[in-house]
Parts: C-alpha cells; sequence; structure tokens
C-alpha cells in the first residue's frame, strides 16, 4: 500500500479534470474502480494494516470509491452535453426532412387500369391458388394427358399432379363449378412458365376473362373486347381478329391492335407488319360445360386473355420486359 486512498482519489479527481472525452473518462473509471483497479487493489490489501485501522480504512476506500463513480458519470454527461452545444446550426425543434413519396409500380397500375374497365362493363373479380392441380391446370380446360396442346405451356411442375400455374384459367372452372350462369368475371394474377428473355419472364401477369350465359355471341366477344382496347389506348387504335387455337375455346381468336409506335407504318417493334398482338380469346369449348355441369345447348359464352406485361410495354413504349423488375428508381419514378 504505497499510496493512501487520499492520494488516490487526488490523483482520480485531477485526470477527471482533464479528461477531454467519453472513451477518457471510461480508461479513468477501469484504470481506479475496475476489478484490478487501484482501488480494488488497496481495498484488498488492506489485511495488510494493523487490526484497529481496518474498518477506519476500508470506510474510506469504499466513500472514495463511491465518490469517484458519481464524478465519471457527472463527467461524461458535462462531456457530451458540450458536444451537442458545439453543433451550431442545427435546431432540433425543425420538423426532419421529409421522405420521398412512392408510387404504384407501372404493372400493378396496368393491372389495375385493366380491372376498372372490366369492372365498370359489370365483370367481377375472382382470385385462386397459384400453385395449382394439373386438373384445373390442364385438363378440366381440354388439356387431355399427353395432348399436344400442353407443349404450348412451358410447365414448372411441383409433382405429377401439382404445378404452378401457367395461366389463369383454372379459376374459370373453379368459378363455373360453384354457380350456375349467368357468369361473368376476370382473373388477374401473377402466372409463371420456364421462359426468359427480352419479353418474357418466368414469372409474369395475367388478366383473363370469362363471360357465360344464354344466346352469347362471338359478336359479343368483339364488342367487348372492342371497347377494352378503345379504352386502355385510345378510340384511333384499330384492332383486328385472326383465327387461332387453344383447347379451351372453338372457334378461337387472336387480337391485334395497329401498332402503337409505328401507327401501321410498319416498324421494328412490330416486325414491319403494322401489328401487335395483345390477347387470345374464343368462345368457350363445350367440353368445358360438361366438366362442370352446364347444359351446352342452353349456354354460350366466350373466354379471353392478355398479358399485363405486354399491356404494360405497349401502353408504356417499352422494348424490354426486364425492365419492370431491375427496381431501377430512374426508370420506376417515370411513372
Amino acid at each position: 500500500m504505497n499510496k493512501s486512498i487520499d492520494q488516490i482519489y487526488q490523483e482520480a479527481s485531477e485526470a477527471l479534470k482533464a479528461a477531454t472525452d467519453s472513451q477518457a473518462v471510461h480508461d479513468i473509471s477501469v484504470h481506479y474502480l475496475g476489478r484490478k483497479g487501484v482501488i480494488t487493489q488497496f481495498l484488498r490489501n488492506i489485511s495488510q494494516l494493523p487490526a484497529e485501522q481496518r474498518p477506519a480504512a476500508g470506510k474510506q476506500a469504499n466513500e472514495v470509491k463511491n465518490l469517484l463513480d458519481t464524478a465519471c458519470k457527472e463527467t461524461i454527461q458535462k462531456l457530451e452535453a458540450a458536444a451537442t452545444a458545439d453543433k451550431k446550426g442545427i435546431d432540433v425543434s425543425l420538423p426532419g426532412r421529409p421522405a420521398p413519396g412512392g408510387s404504384l409500380h407501372p404493372i400493378t397500375q396496368i393491372n389495375q387500369r385493366i380491372c376498372d374497365i372490366f369492372t365498370e362493363m359489370g365483370f367481377e373479380i375472382a382470385e385462386g391458388p397459384e400453385v395449382e392441380l394439373d386438373y384445373y391446370n390442364f385438363e378440366a380446360l381440354n388439356f387431355p394427358k399427353d395432348h399436344p396442346a400442353r407443349d404450348m405451356q412451358d410447365t414448372f411442375f411441383i409433382s405429377d399432379d401439382i404445378v404452378l400455374r401457367t395461366h389463369t384459367s383454372p379459376l374459370q372452372i373453379r368459378t363455373m363449378e360453384k354457380q350456375q350462369p349467368p357468369v361473368r368475371i376476370i382473373m388477374p394474377g401473377k402466372v409463371y412458365r420456364c421462359d426468359s428473355d427480352l419479353t418474357h419472364t418466368p414469372m409474369f401477369h395475367q388478366v383473363e376473362g370469362l363471360l357465360v350465359d344464354e344466346n352469347i355471341s362471338f359478336g359479343d366477344l368483339k364488342g367487348t373486347l372492342t371497347a377494352f382496347v378503345h379504352q386502355m389506348f385510345d378510340e384511333q387504335t384499330s384492332l383486328r381478329f385472326r383465327p387461332g387455337f387453344f383447347p379451351f375455346t372453338e372457334p378461337s381468336a387472336e387480337v391485334d391492335i395497329l401498332c402503337v409506335m409505328c401507327r401501321g407504318k410498319g416498324c421494328r417493334v412490330c416486325s414491319h407488319t403494322g401489328w401487335l398482338e395483345i390477347l387470345g380469346s374464343g368462345m368457350v369449348h363445350p367440353a368445358l360445360y360438361e366438366n362442370v355441369g352446364y347444359d351446352p345447348d342452353r349456354y354460350t359464352g366466350f373466354a379471353f386473355g392478355m398479358g399485363v406485361d405486354r399491356i404494360a410495354m405497349l401502353k408504356y413504349g417499352i422494348d424490354d420486359i426486364r425492365k419492370f423488375f431491375e427496381n431501377d428508381m430512374r426508370f420506376l419514378s417515370q411513372f
């Protein structure tokens, strides 16, 4: 015990006065008050004193320990307060900088616009599972096992009987199983196919539609889709129906619109044809009615389906579908 407790207290106090930051105070606290600190060692060595001096020395050492602990805490508070006061030009009472407002993704905007157009015509929105049974995705839609038309669908198989849906058409069957005509629904949702390039992604968005009732004709289909095209693009956008093939419609038709880039003059986007394909459609195949218990002699209907991503590309003049998913704020902020 080379130093008295008074000397230790004096040295620690002087060191605290000279401290210029919180780290220095922390180091002083460890040096004097830590497990291996000066005061701790002093207390351990009290046994070397004469017996009559030990109680007073122990009491004084503990008092000094408490005083130094309090002094260290007060010194840190003073240093932090001084540091805050030195930060000139900052008024903590001012409101913070507002975060920039976000907006809906362009795919979402187009999807909502498509749904709005058809709901205004009286269609209801139907939703269903993205992990689908093979029966609803293929068989009930007139895609028998080993049917060549299945090659049109690049399918993700989870098992022999379960797939990631390749279209939202399974909802046609699910809806017709639950209700009798009239049926008037649109089916927006994500779909999946093994395909990826400038105009295709493994996951994309579709909106399909179904209308079933008595005395529905191909003329109703043409009128409905013509109204849709004019509202989605403009009144000057011409469209045409070409014969096509889909297992669940007969007759079937592909729908083209006049190229939105060149207005029919021919350009790279439309392969110099003046036309762009936007959707498929047709009259519901009677085989589907048999699968859901409808009377094909009483009811007729039409169905259609479109890729939301493709509609967005044409609407906004975008030539690479991958731009929608790269999350480049320079691109997304335009919408």
